[in-house]
């Protein structure tokens, strides 16, 4: 009965394959042939998990190494080496602030008081600095522990984040770049051992700056993992699997996030999590033999041989026929489109991809910036509700499983537009209700929260998988980087959110919610890709703006 099946959807495909020839891209029509997403995609896929599931830990394992940690003041008249952090005699030596220990004040001693531990010897209404050091609540090992990153220092501990983010801000575009220039798979074979390397040499670090300086490094080197690992893993993927491959990633992604806080409520030293964390990406180098060059991007840099026996590998690992003369007609429309292309070397240069698509370059990089924004900002919020960080933290992970198949479904019943629309203006809406509702159901509210966040994650995984279908194959790569960069602006300035409380409790939640209103209305000013082919040229490009695609030249089919 399975072979049968097979066959049956093997005809299918064929059929597919042969309709879509005369209308659709080529090389797409040539994959529906030999298979849209079979045995060899789903190896791919597997091996494509590293990159992956490595970039999910190493953009936010700042929220864990970098933690601070609950303490109070050591009282040096009352603490001893074998005290805990929770005493009878802090009711008159720590003061309280909303329900806790305050972590930096101590009531003060008096002169006469000697080595005494008793109340009438310290002044309950004068609370002095820490003057003994600090006794710590459990037995987690942050660099706040081990570098004494207390209290006036806290300062150091938010700047990991935004230095992360800077490293991000350089790395994306840089790797976008040069995996455009030189290839996916040698910027995933490098970018992967360099960020093992640096995370490896951070765990080593002896103090707080040069731990700051490899988090930079890494991410500099490492934050282009994921949209090289993504193109890669779509542009080898029929036109109706490229929504359901964008599934499995960004499940993949999502598991890894909620995997990484479990982990770290098991690992409470942050040098051993960073070992446990980085030695896998040496596993990149795997990929020098495992891992197939993009075969759109070796037609647009004219290396159509080695495309051809990619595409040979593919059928034969999926049992499919392949032709040889479409493998030739494939070959000789390449070389014709690129020899008609306005590219110079295989390439657009700025001001040709600006001076096209400039309006949609700046309307993706708006919905990159809030989407950033909103999305880190609920996932930073989510770690000071209340419960156990860790806890709290992989429930964000697992909050992104339900939004990433819901915008699936989305994406394939209303498009990617209406998709994109309706997850922004619900997550916006779930936020205004939870502000509202707050201080009656506070219940009620937490759950609202959590939905927002699952909402915030469907809107950007369409939007990932949007930005990749409006840009050329020359520049796809290059653009999602440039747009993703953008959007660090919104990761460095969600940090700052929380300050807006002590204006209004609600403020950052209104702030995500206008921005999510704004994004959403402007959804729908780009053009809509579902069932379309991805586009090779920036003619092709620009002509998704119409209702339909250009009518093309032979040539012009063969768009990689």
């Amino acid at each position: 009965m399975g072979e049968a099946q097979f066959n049956s959807e093997t005809a299918e495909e064929e059929k597919a394959a042969d309709a879509a020839s005369p209308q659709d891209n080529h090389l797409d029509a040539l994959i529906i042939r030999i298979g849209q997403f079979g045995r060899f995609q789903m190896f791919n896929y597997i091996m494509l998990s590293l990159p992956i599931v490595c970039n999910a830990f190493y953009s936010i394992s700042y929220v864990f190494t970098a933690s601070p940690v609950v303490h109070r003041c050591n009282i040096s008249q009352c603490d001893t080496a074998n005290s805990s952090y929770i005493e009878p005699w802090l009711n008159f030596t720590i003061p309280q602030h909303n329900g806790a220990w305050g972590q930096c004040n101590q009531f003060e001693a008096t002169p006469a008081n000697g080595a005494l531990c008793e109340e009438h010897h310290f002044n309950s209404s004068h609370p002095v600095n820490c003057e003994a050091g600090y006794k710590l609540r459990g037995d987690e090992q942050t660099i706040a522990s081990e570098f004494g990153i207390f209290c006036s220092d806290k300062w150091k501990l938010s700047m990991v984040g935004t230095v992360n983010n800077i490293g991000q801000f350089v790395g994306i575009p840089l790797g976008g770049y040069l995996a455009d220039r030189y290839g996916r798979k040698a910027m995933l074979v490098v970018t992967g051992v360099l960020s093992a390397l640096a995370g490896l040499a951070r765990s080593q670090a002896p103090e707080y700056y040069s731990f700051l300086f490899f988090e930079f490094l890494d991410m500099a080197v490492g934050s282009t993992l994921f949209p090289t690992a993504f193109l890669l893993a779509i542009e080898l993927v029929g036109p109706k699997q490229r929504v359901v491959a964008t599934m499995i990633i960004s499940l993949t992604y999502g598991l890894a996030e909620a995997a990484m806080g479990y982990m770290a409520s098991l690992i409470l030293d942050w040098r051993v999590l960073l070992r446990v964390l980085y030695t896998p990406a040496l596993l990149h180098l795997l990929f020098i033999c495992y891992i197939p060059e993009s075969v759109r991007w070796l037609l647009s840099q004219s290396r159509e041989m080695e495309a051809v026996q990619i595409l040979r590998k593919v059928a034969r690992v999926n049992k499919r026929a392949l032709p040889e003369t479409q493998l030739s007609e494939m070959v000789l429309m390449n070389r014709q489109l690129l020899a008609e292309s306005e590219t110079s070397g295989g390439h657009y240069t700025v001001h040709q991809i600006f001076s096209a698509l400039g309006l949609r370059i700046a309307q993706c990089c708006f919905l990159w910036f809030s989407n950033t924004f909103i999305a880190l900002g609920l996932s930073l919020n989510a770690t000071e509700l209340n419960g156990n960080k860790f806890d709290n933290f992989s429930m964000t992970g697992l909050m992104q499983l339900p939004g990433i198949l819901v915008a699936t479904l989305l994406m394939h019943h209303i498009g990617r537009r209406w998709a994109l629309s309706l997850s922004l203006s619900t997550c916006s809406f779930l936020l205004i209700v939870m502000a509202l509702l707050d201080n009656d159901y506070a219940t009620l509210s937490w759950y609202l929260y959590f939905l927002a966040k699952m909402c915030s994650t469907g809107s950007f995984m369409t939007l990932y998988f949007f930005t990749s279908e409006i840009f050329p194959t020359s520049c796809r790569n290059s653009m999602l980087s440039f747009c993703s960069m953008v959007g660090r602006f919104g990761s460095m300035l969600a940090p700052q959110t929380p300050l807006l409380i002590y204006y209004y409790k609600y403020a950052p939640h209104l702030l995500f919610a206008a921005f999510g209103i704004l994004s959403s209305v402007l959804s729908f000013f780009f053009p809509e890709t579902s069932n379309k082919v991805l586009p090779t040229t920036l003619e092709e490009a620009r002509a998704l703006d119409r209702s339909q695609q250009p009518k093309v030249s032979a040539a012009t089919k063969t768009a990689v």
